[in-house]
């Protein structure tokens, strides 16, 4: 059986930095260099490896954060032990973190084993009733605002190079983009990431009750609690940064919201604490 699907060609030829710079400013001029200045060098458009993983490093870190500190912040409402917090927060962040990544693993290996089932009926289809698959793609276009006899002159042009063809297939007729040889090894990557991103950041609002109390033995519960509001909000406002790096780029707006996020978890979660503790009697 043939490869599911040829190795992929690099990209187009420009600095996509650059190119995203000038669409934000609405700069024509830098748009126009940011596609000529790389073609002209012979080099090829290159993307941020942090940009891949983007996705798992935030959506994990912020799910870490906001879990294990609703963890802590309803123990505290509940007026539980620093000790039973600690032991909460670690053994709940460890769990959810392997819950996370091979969650990660699994449903992304799952959605490529199933894309790669409908390339195969998709190339199947076009082997044994080709003008019936280039007649879907005629029609498709023309759905979408082509003449009967450009749609016609385009997709017979395509359907001349088969795995192309295939590509765009199902690309516009299935939207599912046709996943790379080797995305099973991703889809492991993306699962170690969020298993990481998760146990780092679901750490972070336990640390003050595992390392603050040896610097000041003498420091409350209340103590230690704000301590770990203190240092959760700097990792919320940085992750949320963070995560403008890869799109719109408002730093300080993306912060805030990120923090804005973690405070409302953390006050639904201290309240509901709160409530039980008071419900079944326990005195502050």
């Amino acid at each position: 059986m043939q490869s599911l699907q040829q190795p992929l060609m690099p990209g187009p030829a420009r600095d996509l930095a650059a190119a995203r710079d000038a669409y934000k400013d609405g700069d024509v001029e830098a748009s126009r260099s940011a596609h000529t200045a790389v073609r002209m060098e012979g080099a090829r458009e290159t993307h941020m490896e942090a940009g891949g993983r983007v996705k798992s490093i935030v959506f994990g870190g912020l799910d870490g954060i906001l879990t294990s500190f609703a963890v802590v912040s309803g123990a505290v409402g509940a007026h539980l032990g620093p000790v039973v917090i600690l032991a909460m927060g670690v053994s709940n962040v460890l769990a959810d973190a392997l819950s996370m990544g091979a969650g990660e693993y699994l449903s992304s290996r799952s959605y490529n084993n199933y894309v790669k089932k409908e390339l195969e009926r998709e190339r199947w289809e076009l082997e044994n009733f080709p003008e019936g698959e280039i007649m879907e793609m005629i029609e498709l276009f023309e759905s979408r605002g082509m003449t009967r006899e450009d749609s016609t002159v385009v997709v017979t042009r395509m359907a001349k190079y088969k795995h192309f063809f295939l590509n765009i297939m199902m690309t516009e007729e299935l939207c599912l983009p046709v996943p790379e040889e080797d995305d099973n090894m991703n889809s492991l990557k993306d699962g170690f990431v969020m298993f990481v991103s998760f146990a780092l950041f679901g750490m972070v609002p336990i640390m003050g009750f595992a390392l603050v109390p040896m610097l000041d033995p003498s420091l409350d519960e209340h103590s230690l609690f704000v301590v770990a509001c203190v240092v959760t909000a700097l990792a919320l406002f940085g992750l949320g940064a963070f995560k403008a790096r890869f799109n719109e780029k408002f730093y300080i707006r993306s912060g805030l919201e990120t923090l804005v996020l973690g405070g409302a978890c953390a006050s639904v979660a201290f309240i509901v604490g709160r409530l039980v503790a008071s419900f079944a009697g326990v005195d502050p």
